[in-house]
């Protein structure tokens, strides 16, 4: 039977919203790729907590791992422009 969402739940939810308004003011690309790592995550931990282990895992797999490794190569290959 399915539960209710705990105070844990919420919490979470509150920290993914507090992570994305984070990531879209950060203006440093690299840190932005980071917070979005950890968004990942915390989304995979709450996917683990709605019963749902195969899309948390896909989730982990895919999203904090391939596609982090991804944007870092990215970016490593891309010019840093410094603001005077």
């Amino acid at each position: 039977m399915f539960e209710p969402p705990g105070v844990v739940f919420n919490f979470l939810l509150i920290v993914m919203v507090f992570l994305i308004l984070v990531f879209i003011e950060l203006k440093d690309l690299l840190y932005a790729v980071v917070v979005a790592a950890v968004q990942s995550i915390l989304l995979a931990f709450l996917f683990f907590m709605l019963k749902a282990p195969d899309i948390a895992l896909t989730q982990v797999t895919i999203g904090a791992g391939i596609l982090t490794a991804l944007f870092v190569a990215v970016l490593m290959r891309t010019s840093r422009m410094e603001e005077e």
